[in-house]
């Protein structure tokens, strides 16, 4: 028989060796949330670096909580052209606005940054100033058409946390469609046009075609399939 406090110090071993996890686990989501899924973050290249380590970091420590953590590294290795998708095509749009406005395209994604930045940080207004200095009578054109481009951005990272509460009510589909009803679900959910949003500009559209800029046909008509349409 192991003694109070034999099994007082093993048990707050394994406390600390879980808060220990959780902490970890935490700042490696947060890194998620803040540096690559969100619009205002580095440039693609770099952002998949990120990804890249916080995807490894996350695997180095699965065997600790496999049941919760083996699933998401699996899905974040097998995602991650999907997610990052956005942080391509900004990379392009900012290219093509500097070409537009001539300004450097690194500098437009500073001002990016800036802009993101609450009005109650400090570090806005100093990036502001220093930003408005290199643009000079320019600046206000240049802000008004990042803004503009950060609008019109799909964030990847509300993608993200919103993923799970959209999945929910499909689930019980899972007996009766088998296997690959997710897949069919994902192009469902990728091809369906929106009926309403936060941003009118986005109503009517699908989320492949905010992510892509292409239009595309109806997903029934994708799949092969003729629509109905009343005589």
């Amino acid at each position: 028989m192991h003694s109070a406090a034999q099994r007082l110090r093993v048990a707050r071993a394994a406390s600390d060796e879980v808060v220990t996890l959780a902490d970890d686990v935490a700042l490696l989501v947060d890194w998620f949330r803040h540096d690559i899924l969100t619009v205002a973050g580095p440039s693609y290249a770099d952002r998949c670096q990120l990804y890249d380590f916080v995807v490894a970091e996350l695997r180095a420590r699965a065997s600790k909580c496999p049941h919760r953590l083996e699933p998401i590294c699996r899905a974040l290795e097998n995602q991650r052209d999907d997610l990052l998708a956005f942080a391509r095509r900004l990379d392009e749009n900012l290219e093509q606005l500097g070409q537009e406005l001539q300004v450097p395209a690194e500098l437009a994604r500073r001002l990016l940054k800036t802009l993101s930045r609450d009005e109650r940080d400090p570090r806005r207004w100093t990036e502001e100033a220093a930003v408005r200095n290199q643009l000079q009578g320019r600046f206000h054109a240049v802000q008004l058409a990042v803004a503009e481009l950060a609008g019109e951005t799909v964030r990847a990272s509300s993608l993200v946390e919103n993923l799970n509460s959209r999945l929910r009510s499909y689930f019980f589909l899972r007996r009766n469609l088998g296997s690959d009803y997710l897949v069919l679900l994902q192009f469902f959910l990728n091809h369906r046009r929106l009926e309403r949003s936060d941003r009118p500009e986005r109503v009517g559209k699908t989320p492949a075609e905010l992510l892509t800029g292409q239009a595309h046909p109806h997903w029934l008509e994708m799949l092969g399939y003729t629509r109905f349409s009343r005589a």
